[in-house]
């Protein structure tokens, strides 16, 4: 979906709206393997993905670790580096070609000023990202392997199929192999 759309089903109505996100979100159009962020770099972009499927890895001992898998509809941004002025911890590939929204941080609050009703919005959207984490930080503590890959099946069966295996097992915690067996339970 595009963003204009996107916001649109929170903030309807909004007159403005299209001419305001279009000036400051520009579109990028990306390949497959295109690395947007190396871990270890400041940036204060935020990306709205339209289509396409983009990871946050990070590296760990010399290997990529997946972090997390963002897809058509989400928002992600290196919170390290734009609330912190830190490097990020983490890196952006693209998994398949993607075409995202981009803009930089202090326009977006300006956007928030912009805009009535825009902060609610984010406010949806960061409560979403807790939500998540929240979710992914339960599964690892707390989940087996087998559970942790039921419940992407579930509720993200899209980078199921979309994402190379090695990178799903990295996210899952768990090696290819043992991913290889799980799916042959199925």
């Amino acid at each position: 979906m595009d963003l204009v759309s996107y916001i649109n089903k929170y903030l309807p109505n909004k007159l403005d709206l299209e001419e305001k996100v279009n000036l400051v979100f520009r579109k990028e159009v990306h390949p497959k393997g295109k690395i947007l962020l190396l871990p270890g770099r400041l940036s204060n972009k935020m990306i709205f993905i339209e289509k396409g499927l983009i990871r946050a890895y990070y590296v760990k001992d010399g290997k990529e670790i997946t972090h997390l898998f963002f897809e058509e509809n989400d928002f992600s941004a290196p919170i390290e580096s734009i609330f912190y002025n830190k490097p990020s911890r983490y890196g952006w590939e693209v998994l398949n070609d993607t075409t995202i929204r981009v803009l930089n941080y202090i326009d977006f609050e300006q956007l928030l000023i912009d805009i009535e009703g825009m902060e609610r919005f984010v406010r949806m959207i960061f409560i979403n990202t807790l939500k998540l984490t929240s979710d992914r930080l339960y599964s690892l503590q707390f989940q087996t392997a087998e559970d942790r890959y039921k419940f992407m099946m579930q509720e993200h069966p899209n980078i199921i199929l979309r994402a190379p295996l090695g990178h799903i097992a990295s996210y899952l915690g768990i090696t290819q192999q043992t991913l290889s067996v799980i799916r042959g339970k199925k």
